[in-house]
């Protein structure tokens, strides 16, 4: 039925699960998901009731959960449940992941019994969503704007080729084939085509993946038209309002800023609306610029990343600073406390990134990819595995604290089956080059120049910045290695079987071109010293203050080390007199103890104010990396420190 002869390689590319092992850093946090997380989002999944929806053998459940209301108290369109083929897609995709770690029988049949589900419920023509099969029947298609159809199917895709990957199972495999192929049939340029797209992306980076493990050029295009169509006027979302008898111009966010189709995308220049949404366009638009060499899209990338990293990006690498669009507001609006920062925002940045790479080595991706996903997107899930952050503010004064679940519960599953998949983020493989762009304890087995190479890293980064890599090879082989050198790095130093070799940095990247010897060693040192972050004045909460960073960790201070009443720290001009110690309650993290002041208000009495400065004592302050933040104790936590 499909070929599965992958088309010749255009750009760089990323590496099927299974062409990289993991360890160290990153492999703790995969065994967690593997062990327990895989496992708590299914069970959860079956309790909110999602599988009741998708079991064509059983009755049609009763509604679970309300539709939205507008400002004005009448009834919206939207209703989270109607999205939740997507929340067990991410399920089963995590699951595939899980298993190829770590065989679990129960799991798998588990998943497997899920994957027939949605099999037998799809329709003889392709279509699958069981939203519109059972719950709201006859109305598919009529409102791609709110109702998540093509965002589902794009989950779905992305279900089916990680558990093809990981287990070489092919029935959902080929049922999203069938899906893709319906709706090929039903969108596009033709005359009996409609020429619509989702208001939620996350179709166009799915068929790229599709096409990409299947081969068949047709998902390809598909994926192009979509991101093409956007905001083209007159408006599909329009012309669709007006076909269900309703006003186009009444809608829950009012702006079509809201979901990008406010202009077609290759016009747009500032990063507005729903974060993720805004992060799954842009990793759609990356994936298909690479597949079609397409400048275009790329320049306009480019002019929103800057957009979104100079003006609009937390230090965590976080996103999205309000909660009622949960997404952009203004420049440099970027508040501590009120924070939403949702972890699937980061986690849609990180794709982002990786996916710019797609295009060639660069720095400026690679630095964002590294840090939102050990700090915005990581900070999401707990060490153990077990509970959740949806979203992620940098400042609590005690209240905040991870879930077992969320009446919307994207993030779970979305920072799982990132976490398990970190392998696939770490290089990039064109057809004479290696691009390593994040460094972890890992084997990678990648083809290049015709030759199978097999790069072994051996490091304990991100806690330590000594990196030993092995190339593992038959015979002889001429390809170029770019190593990227991380932006918070000064002083870096490389060696090859053990002699010093000066290179000058290309884009943020060490690009060694030789021909490589079997068992050739390369040795990559990162000085790695704690530093201080200063945010441009513009962004006013964060005045007078600095965030502490080692490495590509941000840090915070909690209650649990500095008792309470952590705006009372300051920390001096003595960051590089701080020590460094490991934390056997966070799992040997690194911790940054810092000579500080605490402001002192007794003698005051209870004056709220006072001629008289506040006294100041000495202090040690003790710094913990950001996403390991509320695993202990509960209490405050803040990022940002007076200076």
């Amino acid at each position: 039925m499909t070929s599965f002869d992958l088309p010749a390689i255009s750009g760089f590319r990323p590496p099927a699960l299974p062409d990289v092992d993991v360890q160290g850093f990153w492999g703790d946090r995969i065994d967690a998901v593997a062990h327990r997380t895989a496992m708590i989002l299914y069970d959860r999944c079956v309790a909110a009731g999602m599988l009741e929806q998708i079991n064509p053998d059983i009755p049609v459940p009763p509604l679970r959960l309300p539709f939205h209301t507008r400002a004005d108290g009448t009834p919206d369109t939207v209703n989270v449940q109607m999205f939740w083929d997507s929340d067990v897609a991410k399920v089963i995709e995590t699951a595939a992941y899980a298993l190829y770690r770590t065989p679990n029988p129960d799991l798998e049949a588990k998943t497997d019994e899920i994957i027939a589900m949605f099999c037998k419920l799809q329709q003889s023509d392709g279509y699958l969503n069981s939203w519109f099969i059972r719950m709201r029947p006859g109305e598919r298609w009529t409102n791609l704007r709110d109702c998540h159809e093509l965002y589902c199917a794009g989950h779905l895709m992305e279900a089916a080729v990680a558990y093809f990957q990981a287990t070489g199972k092919r029935a959902l495999l080929d049922a999203m084939c069938r899906y893709a192929d319906h709706i090929g049939s039903v969108f596009g340029p033709g005359p009996d085509q409609k020429p619509g797209y989702c208001g939620h992306e996350e179709i166009e980076l799915a068929l790229v993946r599709l096409g990409r493990v299947t081969g068949e050029q047709r998902y390809l295009d598909l994926a192009r038209f979509f991101i093409d169509a956007r905001g083209q006027k007159p408006h599909y979302f329009d012309i669709e309002a007006a076909a269900r008898n309703e006003d186009p111009k009444r809608f829950r966010h009012d702006t079509y800023e809201y979901n990008q189709s406010h202009l077609p995308v290759r016009e747009q220049t500032k990063v507005t609306g729903h974060a993720v949404r805004a992060m799954y366009l842009y990793s759609g638009m990356a994936d298909v610029a690479t597949e079609f060499g397409d400048d275009s899209l790329t320049d306009a990338l480019k002019i929103l990343w800057e957009d979104l990293t100079e003006k609009q990006m937390y230090v965590t690498g976080g996103i999205g600073p309000a909660a009622s669009n949960e997404g952009f507001t203004d420049y440099y609006d970027l508040p501590n406390e009120s924070a939403y920062a949702e972890t699937c925002a980061a986690v849609g940045l990180a794709m982002w990134a990786s996916r710019m790479l797609g295009r060639g080595p660069d720095g400026r991706f690679a630095d964002i990819l590294e840090q939102a996903l050990y700090n915005g997107a990581l900070s999401g899930l707990s060490l153990d595995g077990s509970t959740f952050f949806y979203d992620n503010p940098l400042e609590s004064r005690g209240g905040h604290h991870r879930w077992t679940w969320h009446r919307c519960p994207c993030c779970p599953p979305n920072i799982a089956r990132t976490v398990a998949s970190i392998g696939t983020y770490m290089y990039g493989v064109a057809a004479d080059e290696i691009a390593v762009h994040l460094y972890n304890e890992s084997t990678a087995r990648l083809t290049v120049s015709g030759g199978i190479v097999t790069v072994e890293q051996k490091t304990s980064y991100p806690w330590d910045g000594h990196i030993d890599i092995t190339l593992g090879l038959e015979k002889p082989l001429a390809f170029r290695l770019a190593l990227r050198v991380p932006g918070w790095c000064d002083g870096a130093s490389l060696a090859i079987n053990g002699v010093a070799v000066e290179c000058e940095i290309e884009r943020g990247y060490l690009r060694i071109e030789r021909e490589w010897q079997p068992g050739d060693a390369v040795t990559l040192d990162l000085p790695m010293q704690p530093y201080a972050l200063h945010a441009n004045p513009a962004v006013r909460a964060d005045l007078g203050r600095a965030a502490l960073a080692r490495g590509p960790l941000i840090y915070c201070v909690e209650e649990t080390d500095n008792a309470a009443g952590l705006h009372e720290l300051v920390v001096d001009d003595t960051i590089a007199t701080a020590s460094t110690s490991v934390l056997s309650a966070l799992n040997g993290g690194v911790a940054i103890d810092v000579p500080a002041h605490r402001e002192d208000w007794q003698g005051h009495g209870n004056r709220l104010y006072d001629r008289q400065a506040p006294g100041r004592r000495p202090v040690t302050a003790r710094f913990v990396p950001y996403h390991l933040w509320d695993n202990r104790e509960p209490g405050e936590m803040l990022v940002w420190v007076r200076t």
